[in-house]
């Protein structure tokens, strides 16, 4: 779950920002959508192999040495 303590003289809103921040880096909202529902295991295969699919026709990642 994420996490956020209030700095000193921290507004609300900053707060919240960061907040929603750390909840989108988690994936916390995209997690409760996909569980939301009942999924089939076919259904749960052709998600995953379509992910895969865009994946790998995407161009790779530049590495930094």
């Amino acid at each position: 779950m994420a996490d956020v303590v209030a700095q000193e003289n921290e507004s609300f809103e900053s707060l919240l920002r960061r907040f929603n921040k750390r909840v989108q880096q988690e994936g916390v909202l995209s997690e409760l959508r996909r569980r939301e529902f009942f999924e089939k295991p076919s259904i749960k295969r052709k998600r995953k192999e379509a992910a895969k699919k865009r994946k790998s026709t995407r161009p790779p990642k530049k590495q930094t040495t």
